[in-house]
């Protein structure tokens, strides 16, 4: 009996540290955390920064000496000949005498020190690759930015899917409970059956938007797990609500702010363009400087008629060469000026580009601007609209029960406190969204 408690015990243990493996709860700064850590598209642009970091040294060591080793074995199957006039060895004129020249065997081991000098192209290079790199590291701040928005813009759809659940089921408790109190009326004789009717129309509108909003919740969590990083159907609770969200995203001072268009990470994006076509302005030209390399190399080579190499006392002869090679381009028809030139051109494209980057981000941050503070001021209306048609209902309901309104007046007082509900609802989704939107566009991220 003991030992079947404890495997009892053993097993709930083991279901319950499973379940909290596989359940989370988040508040939308710690979903905001998780994903920016392991969001796939996140992660992946931390690797191009790496990757970029790799290119760099890849650029800077080929500036730096080199050294390369080498074995060469050969066999002669068939030895090659020469052929030398007879009479250098005392033959008659006019012919020939064939001659092998070496052993079959050879065995020749080397080793290569080469040093770049002088290479215009690697210079521009070098500052190519810490261009490359700030490219890198901006796409991740554009990415991270990006994401934010992503877990923002889906943590806000659930909470919006959970509290239209809540809602639709409240709607449909209360509607079931006035269905049922005016069918017994009716059945005593004291009601019209329209009033009946008028109900469960209103009744089935309910609990089709229920069923669909259910469905949306499921797919709203699924979106929120792939923009964490976490599996489709992972078990994710949010610990935050809409309400607390929209009060604490709320601040008329972020409207007035004066935010510097040369600190966005697009005008930054666009900088790194212009930069990278100005290094291939340079690049292009670079190409009419000479290249100056130097060399060393030394090594051990042996013969033999026989594979000998092996043995102790096979002699081999050492060897040494030092050289220097330039390189100087003279004349390419043309081939280097086209190129600059076109370099040139794409220079001049991304200046433009540069300003009209610099022109559209003025005009979107003023219109993100607009968006946030009309969100906040709807926010604020839909909130009293909402007050107002709750109080337009509850009356309604009151004079219906007294036979003093009808089942239509009824209905449409219920029609426009559920939209009042929803419009209330998506407002507050909207002070959330808008505010990040804001926050992405102008690179500015404000912790409430």
């Amino acid at each position: 009996m003991k030992n079947k408690l404890i495997i009892y015990f053993s097993l709930l243990l083991t279901v319950s540290m499973f379940s909290q493996e596989n359940n989370q709860s988040f508040t939308l700064q710690e979903a905001i955390d998780y994903a920016l850590e392991n969001n796939r598209t996140s992660k992946n642009a931390e690797r191009d920064i790496e990757a970029a970091k790799k290119q760099k040294w890849e650029t800077i060591a080929t500036g730096l000496p080199q050294i390369d080793g080498s074995i060469d074995y050969q066999n002669f199957i068939k030895q090659q000949v020469q052929v030398i006039p007879a009479s250098a060895f005392g033959g008659p004129e006019g012919e020939v005498n064939a001659v092998e020249f070496g052993l079959d065997q050879s065995v020749n081991a080397s080793a290569t020190l080469s040093q770049l000098i002088f290479d215009g192209s690697y210079i521009v290079g070098l500052q190519s690759a810490k261009v490359f790199l700030e490219i890198s590291e901006n796409a991740k701040i554009k990415t991270d930015l990006e994401v934010r928005k992503a877990v923002i813009n889906a943590y806000g759809n659930v909470l919006l899917a959970e509290e239209s659940v809540d809602i639709l089921e409240k709607n449909k408790a209360t509607l079931q409970k006035n269905l049922d109190e005016t069918t017994k009326i009716y059945e005593n004789g004291l009601e019209e059956e329209e009033s009946v009717e008028q109900l469960q129309i209103t009744l089935s509108s309910i609990l089709s938007n229920l069923s669909n909003t259910i469905r949306l919740k499921k797919v709203a969590y699924q979106m929120l797990n792939i923009t964490l990083g976490l599996d489709i159907d992972y078990n994710t609770s949010l610990t935050d609500n809409l309400e607390t969200l929209t009060a604490k995203n709320i601040d008329l001072a972020l409207v007035s702010q004066t935010f510097e268009i040369n600190n966005t990470i697009d005008y930054l994006i666009a900088e790194n363009d212009k930069t990278s076509k100005a290094l291939l302005v340079k690049l292009e030209q670079s190409r009419a400087l000479p290249t100056i390399n130097t060399f060393l190399t030394g090594g051990y080579a042996s013969f033999s008629n026989d594979f000998d190499f092996l043995k102790s006392d096979q002699k081999y002869y050492g060897f040494g060469i030092f050289g220097a090679s330039i390189k100087v381009p003279i004349f390419g028809s043309g081939l280097k000026s086209a190129r600059t030139q076109r370099a040139k051109i794409d220079l001049e494209k991304s200046k433009d580009e540069l300003t009209e980057t610099e022109q559209r981000l003025k005009l979107q941050i003023a219109s993100a601007k607009s968006d946030y503070q009309f969100a906040i001021e709807d926010y604020n209306n839909k909130k009293e609209n909402l007050n107002l048609a709750e109080r337009i209902e509850k009356k309604n309901q009151t004079k219906f029960f007294e036979g003093i309104a009808s089942s239509f007046e009824l209905r449409q007082a219920q029609i426009q406190l559920y939209s009042a509900q929803q419009e209330f609802l998506q407002a507050m989704l909207d002070v959330i969204n808008t505010k990040a939107a804001l926050e992405t566009i102008s690179n500015t991220i404000i912790n409430n």
